[in-house]
């Protein structure tokens, strides 16, 4: 991978479960900002995941070494956008690169 194609920063956020005193409260929490090259989804690529009830809205590859730690309960933040992970692909199974597919959150209130 070309790094000067991870040109955009994307920041990984997970979900907590804060308590102070005595009360719980759910938030996001900024986990990793990482280095990503960003893709949006082609018109076919887009049909044929609507096919099969996905809604893919782009995907952002990173260094498979960022990716430790990172799963399908945590959310992107990108350009003031909110992302929901659908999956996170390692691809060619080559420990090089991740694939982060996700859709994007049009209501971003927390």
């Amino acid at each position: 991978m070309n790094a000067g194609k991870l040109d955009k920063k994307i920041t990984f956020q997970d979900y907590k479960l804060v308590k102070k005193d005595g009360f719980s409260n759910e938030i996001w929490e900024d986990f990793k900002t990482v280095s990503a090259m960003v893709r949006t989804i082609s018109g076919r690529e887009f049909y044929q995941a609507a096919s099969v009830q996905n809604e893919y809205t782009t995907r952002f590859v990173i260094r498979y070494s960022a990716g430790k730690n990172i799963d399908e309960n945590m959310r992107v933040l990108y350009r003031n956008r909110t992302f929901e992970i659908v999956s996170i692909i390692n691809d060619n199974e080559r420990d090089e690169t991740l694939t982060v597919m996700v859709k994007e959150l049009k209501n971003n209130a927390d």
